[in-house]
């Protein structure tokens, strides 16, 4: 294994010399929390989609079914401005993989109707190797200006992630440590100067047995600094235990990486293993534990004395909408999401697989794209997704801090025109002004009266001049922290709900759901509150 590992390198560096085209990178850094330029200090989000290129062929899914630009095309257009595009290890260290042509790997799993599909959609692709066909679809994101994040998701070609699959960590079946390091070396010189690669993930979800923050600290260290040596304009992005889910060694000793300010790390946060009762009759408070559990084992790393970038590199849900404990999941995230304004990429791209554990031509229900990669699955999960795609918090900005006020369950938020104050697309927004809990929120446009009001159950919300009554005086209650409460002239708690019985975009007081008289959750609630639930999202954009 090591001779063939070794002689395999020299082979990958005389390719890599002749094959790399020298030119001005879009180099990304660190700085405090962000990714930024470093020449100029601008932020830069990632705002990605994973595309899968990891499976069985080692090419990337969906080139049988649609034109590649066809693909980059839909990519862009719904909002992406990156894709973490998987490989596996083995592509660059084995011969008996790393020598395959497109058409090769097809046939080796016979999948005769994926390579007709790739001859009438992808013609060129079927005569190149396998990691050629890699880049030319770097190549065709590049075009259309889209960053790639090349994610190492596995060593052995297959579908990930099993806790005993033989890929999960640093000595199990397939995860040799020296060759790990030799493909990570051999990829990052591969696309040393391309613009398009602007970082490289070590390895996805790190699990099973054998895992323990001793070899996670030795390996990523070794890790990180074999990428940097051999591509030191990447980012690099460091992956945690139990299935990214667990950074929470970080606390309490640091990873010591001499990759100057290119350091990222990302976690995964899904509702896998989470009791779908909890979502379904507990949303408030099951929402705010999940909430703290996630801040405990990653989301802190954003926070604190020194701040790093947290990407947030995976997430998604079942998008046919059947599930609806997911979608509940979704609403709970993207408000955490949007208040930090997280970088981020959506679980998946691919509506279907060539081949996955087995099945030929199988759906993908988490995907972006629809079972023939032609258009949008469900258009209401991206529009969910139209604030966290901007930039809400710029560390450049020398504006006065405001805050959006974000409906997550339609992805919309607050605006005023004249008295009415309603929900509309994320590309507007009024500017709020909310400095403590059981205080009052202000517009801050200037005009009076300003101070946010309830005037009754079941009425829209109205501006008032005193902002010290009661009606005027918000508090935060239930424990997902996004009931937003006020009492009325009786004294009744109401709590600022999405009246979509009036065209859908009235804001009005109603009585708070799923809570008690004392404003707390109550034990078991069959009713959806999410339509009353509302975030304050910091900005200075």
């Amino acid at each position: 294994m090591k001779t063939h590992v070794q002689n395999l390198s020299l082979t990958f560096l005389i390719i890599i010399i002749l094959t790399t085209t020298t030119v001005h990178s879009l180099t990304l850094s660190t700085s405090s929390r962000w990714i930024v330029s470093p020449a100029t200090g601008d932020r830069y989000k990632l705002r990605c989609v994973n595309w899968v290129g990891h499976l069985h062929t080692m090419v990337p899914e969906g080139l049988h079914k649609q034109p590649l630009n066809a693909i980059a095309s839909h990519i862009s257009s719904t909002g992406f401005n990156c894709v973490r595009l998987t490989w596996p290890t083995y592509m660059f260290t084995r011969p008996n993989y790393s020598s395959l042509t497109v058409a090769q790997s097809l046939d080796q799993w016979s999948l005769g109707s994926a390579k007709a599909g790739m001859a009438r959609n992808n013609p060129s692709l079927l005569s190149v190797k396998v990691w050629d066909a890699q880049k030319a679809v770097i190549d065709g994101l590049g075009a259309l200006d889209i960053m790639v994040v090349l994610d190492n998701h596995v060593s052995l070609p297959k579908w990930c992630c099993g806790g005993d699959d033989g890929n999960g960590f640093f000595g199990d079946e397939f995860f040799e440590p020296s060759e790990w390091l030799q493909g990570l070396t051999a990829v990052a010189t591969r696309y040393l100067g391309n613009p398009t690669v602007v970082g490289m993930s070590m390895r996805n979800e790190l699990r099973g047995p054998h895992q323990n923050p001793s070899d996670w600290y030795k390996y990523m260290q070794q890790g990180a600094e074999a990428i940097h040596r051999a591509n030191p304009n990447v980012l690099v992005i460091v992956s945690g235990l139990s299935f990214d889910t667990n950074l929470g060694f970080l606390k309490d000793r640091p990873l010591e990486a001499n990759v100057s300010n290119k350091l990222v790390y990302e976690a995964h946060w899904y509702s896998f293993g989470n009791p779908t009762e909890k979502w379904l009759y507990q949303t408030n408070g099951y929402c705010g534990n999940v909430t703290q559990w996630f801040l405990g084992q990653s989301g802190f790393l954003g926070s604190g004395p020194s701040p790093v970038p947290l990407f947030l590199s995976e997430f998604g849900l079942d998008q046919t909408g059947r599930n609806e404990a997911q979608n509940r999941y979704l609403c709970c995230l993207l408000g955490l999401v949007a208040e930090r304004d997280l970088d981020w990429a959506w679980w998946a791209l691919q509506g279907s697989y060539m081949l996955r554990e087995g099945k030929v031509d199988a759906g993908e229900d988490y995907g972006v794209l629809d079972f023939n990669w032609e258009s949008v699955r469900n258009s209401s999960i991206l529009k969910k997704l139209q604030l966290i795609q901007q930039i809400t918090q710029d560390p450049k900005s020398n504006n006065p801090s405001y805050q959006i006020m974000y409906h997550p369950q339609s992805g919309q938020c607050v605006q005023r025109n004249q008295h009415l104050v309603y929900l509309t697309d994320c590309q507007n927004w009024s500017r709020w002004s909310y400095d403590k809990n059981g205080g009052p929120i202000k517009l801050m446009d200037g005009t009076t009266p300003s101070c946010l009001s309830a005037a009754g159950d079941g009425l829209p919300v109205v501006f008032s001049d005193d902002c010290s009554g009661q009606q005027s005086l918000w508090t935060l209650v239930s424990g997902s922290k996004f009931h937003i409460a006020a009492k009325d002239r009786q004294g009744s708690l109401l709590c600022l709900d999405w009246d979509s019985s009036s065209s859908g975009i009235s804001i009005v007081t109603k009585k708070c759901l799923c809570l008690g008289n004392d404003a707390r959750d109550v034990p078991t609630c069959v009713e959806n509150p999410q339509r009353q639930w509302f975030n304050f999202v910091p900005s200075n954009k």
